[in-house]
């Protein structure tokens, strides 16, 4: 059986870190929508909170990343890992992993990245856009798809990141996708 994992969660959560560690590790392909939008951002010369408002009106946006994730999914004999928000969605045959942290943690992450795409300029402007951004992606998720990314249900793991290294959260989800991988 395929190792395929989708990671889904909170911005600054740790889903590229970890699935970075885990490529490492598995020696699969890794997949990120994230840096996907941050390429679509950047070449359109705005922000990801912006492209994420153009998106609620453009439908070639959301058309371009879903054509990327439904291929994945048609190709069943690829093992990969992809940090993306609806993965859960798109990729029903993956093993689904969402992670969370609190937000100041997060923020803290974020913030000294100083991301082209994002204008995070104080600790506060972060922690004020990663709001924001968690509510267009939510709603337009919502809308669009019926699919709430924040509905841990949709989820086989659930890891909180808050205190714990992302080697640690890398060891957990592997060692759950061996166990769930053997049945």
């Amino acid at each position: 059986m395929p190792i395929r994992i989708t990671i889904s969660g909170l911005a600054g959560a740790g889903k590229s870190t970890v699935a970075d560690i885990i490529t490492n590790k598995l020696k699969i392909n890794r997949y990120s929508t994230g840096d996907y939008m941050r390429t679509m951002a950047a070449a359109r010369g705005v922000s990801l909170i912006e492209l994420n408002k153009k998106a609620e009106t453009d439908q070639s946006i959301d058309n371009e990343l879903d054509g990327f994730l439904k291929k994945l999914e048609k190709d069943k004999k690829q093992e990969f890992i992809i940090d993306s928000r609806l993965g859960f969605h798109f990729i029903p045959s993956a093993i689904k992993v969402f992670l969370k942290a609190d937000i100041k943690e997060r923020a803290k992450r974020i913030f000294p990245t100083k991301r082209l795409t994002e204008r995070n300029t104080t600790l506060n402007k972060t922690i004020e856009d990663m709001k924001k951004r968690m509510k267009l992606e939510q709603d337009r998720y919502k809308k669009k798809y019926n699919a709430d990314y924040l509905d841990f249900s949709k989820y086989d793991l659930v890891i909180d990141t808050t205190k714990i290294s992302a080697e640690e959260v890398a060891d957990k989800i592997i060692k759950f996708v061996k166990i769930t991988t053997k049945k």
